[in-house]
């Protein structure tokens, strides 16, 4: 594992998160689910007569099932993708990302995602339709919104100053959303590609500072 971006605030590295030893407050991740997606939008779109982007390569590990007990034993943990997973994991809360306006649903995917969030049972959701504008133009295939990832801190009781980890990053929504709500951030990500995304948007970030956040926690 190497660092690829630092600072008092945020670390990212570039490597296989089960190598990484350290300390975190809490765990929020969007991981591999095991479905093994090619990440070609494109026929799916053409049928349900929309947009649709191939984006020429799968996530890395998404071929085998995904083991969440690494990150059960973290002080708090919101993961989302837990309907591939859910035998894996103790009864907790549910989180419900709703994608979509009620006169789209059924049109296109998933009209909502689902995370599981380390204790209760309640089920709690949140509208957030900011990536639909840009579809297309995202940064990584499954790219969630910075405010919906802020949202998950505030449902999981993350303290301000606290340092929240993301094990498998992506472009690196989780460590903005922590930084635009005052809290620390680590990032792991095994997949270069998206290693620089997440430094670029990171990098941005601190030159201009709530670049990400917009409409996104309206």
């Amino acid at each position: 594992m190497k660092i690829a971006f630092q600072n008092e605030n945020v670390t990212l590295w570039h490597g296989d998160c089960r190598e990484w030893s350290g300390k975190a407050d809490a765990v929020v991740s969007d991981p591999p689910y095991g479905m093994d997606w090619t990440c070609d939008m494109t026929s799916a779109a053409k049928r349900k007569g929309c947009g649709g982007k191939d984006w020429g390569q799968g996530i890395h590990g998404d071929a085998s099932p995904f083991d969440p007990a690494p990150w059960l034993d973290f002080p708090a943990v919101v993961m989302w993708g837990v309907n591939h997973f859910a035998a894996r994991v103790p009864v907790g809360t549910t989180l419900v990302w709703i994608k979509r306006l009620d006169p789209a649903f059924g049109t296109f995917l998933s009209d909502a995602e689902l995370a599981w969030m380390k204790g209760g049972c309640g089920v709690y959701c949140r509208r957030d339709l900011s990536m639909n504008a840009i579809a297309n133009n995202r940064e990584h295939p499954c790219q969630k919104p910075v405010g919906l990832l802020a949202w998950c801190m505030e449902r999981a009781k993350v303290p301000t100053g606290a340092t929240v980890l993301d094990p498998f990053c992506g472009s690196g929504t989780t460590l903005i959303a922590a930084l635009e709500t005052g809290r620390k951030a680590i990032g792991i990500e095994i997949d270069e590609r998206w290693v620089e995304v997440a430094h670029r948007r990171l990098e941005r970030w601190h030159a201009q500072g709530r670049l990400d956040f917009g409409t996104a926690n309206d």
